[in-house]
């Protein structure tokens, strides 16, 4: 199974290769989504990562909290969409 990690507080110049490489140091990463604003493209500062349960759960404990170019990341796993 995986599970779904929302990363919050992102710095605006993290790209998905910056983040997916923060992530790998996990686990193995399946995907990486930076969201961005519909109507600019400019990043809106959070995004989803997606792990294998065991990894996911370790990069929680060990990225939430963690500075990232000068912002602390909010990590933890996503709830679903309402």
């Amino acid at each position: 199974m995986s599970k779904r990690i929302y990363v919050g507080n992102l710095p605006f110049s993290a790209s998905e290769a910056d983040v997916r490489s923060l992530f790998e140091q996990h686990g193995t990463v399946h995907s990486v989504n930076l969201i961005e604003d519909r109507d600019t493209g400019r990043p809106r500062g959070f995004g989803f990562v997606e792990m294998d349960d065991e990894a996911a759960d370790e990069a929680i404990s060990s990225l939430n909290g963690q500075d990232m170019d000068g912002r602390n990341l909010n990590v933890n796993e996503a709830r679903p969409r309402r």
